[in-house]
């Protein structure tokens, strides 16, 4: 994806020599990006975000230009809405965290000036879901379907930066900060304190989990009062072998043998605790 507020702030950004460590990014030109977009036309468009609006475009993949449609490398390029959810603050946050980090399973920044990032052919998991390890600790802080992108062989990879906070050095347990995230996924303890952990993302991972086994929403208002919250209507399940093949969706009835669906329903559940600590980390999760 590309984020771009407008040609003047591009410009008005200096060259910065690269530090030992940092990954050289390439440089795309906004006429060159407006070009590769077909002007940012609605016909390109791809959704929207925190930011604004996100366009797909083709550019040659050695010279940076834009190619014709169909050729060269597919980009995905996301122009900020100043009237947006999300600001600057957070623009400068994502170019911060992913011109550093590199991983099989986050996005790859191509430049960091207008955020050029490869283009994910499957779209956002959420999209899948209901049809419309680095060794740094960074806290991602928006764990959700939708920041999960998947590309044409259906691999992962996690995207939108823009809240991500360093974790907690030396002895201090967590990180205080204003209460930021999308709702049904953010830990309780941070919604009620502001103090954050990589526990928040493990709760917003299990979250995604249920939306997984369940084929559900976090939160639809067109169910019942009682499953309106799907973390509030799966907890019965998930501790109960007899009765946790009641959350797994319907369409994937028979694929699945009986005593394995009980491993990942067991983790959720783990994932879930409400208290924090007894919630196991991310390196355990995967393990």
């Amino acid at each position: 994806m590309v984020m771009l507020a407008n040609a003047e702030l591009f410009f008005k950004v200096p060259p910065t020599p690269p530090k030992d460590g940092e990954v050289l990014l390439k440089r795309f030109l906004f006429n060159e990006l407006k070009t590769a977009t077909w002007n940012f036309h609605r016909y390109n468009k791809l959704g929207e975000g925190g930011f604004g609006s996100v366009f797909k475009g083709w550019v040659d993949d050695s010279s940076s230009t834009a190619a014709k449609p169909g050729t060269g490398m597919l980009i995905a390029v996301k122009r900020i809405n100043q009237e947006g959810l999300q600001g600057h603050k957070e623009w400068l946050t994502e170019i911060y965290y992913l011109g550093k980090l590199r991983h099989p399973n986050l996005v790859t920044l191509y430049d960091r000036r207008l955020l050029v990032y490869e283009f994910m052919a499957r779209g956002s998991l959420d999209s899948h879901l209901y049809g419309s390890g680095t060794e740094e600790k960074v806290i991602h802080q928006d764990f959700k379907s939708s920041n999960i992108l998947l590309d044409s062989d259906y691999n992962a990879k996690l995207s939108d930066f823009g809240f991500a906070k360093d974790g907690p050095i030396g002895d201090r347990s967590h990180v205080s900060t204003r209460v930021m995230g999308t709702y049904g996924y953010a830990a309780p303890e941070y919604i009620a304190t502001g103090h954050l952990t990589g526990k928040n993302d493990v709760h917003g991972f299990r979250v995604v989990m249920l939306e997984l086994l369940s084929g559900r929403q976090v939160l639809d208002r067109s169910l019942p009062t009682k499953e309106k919250n799907q973390v509030e209507w799966a907890k019965p399940y998930l501790t109960s072998k007899h009765r946790v093949l009641k959350i797994f969706v319907a369409r994937i009835k028979g694929q699945y043998y009986v005593s394995a669906a009980h491993k990942p329903a067991n983790l959720a559940n783990q994932c879930l605790l409400i208290d924090h600590k007894l919630r196991p980390n991310m390196n355990e999760v995967v393990n």
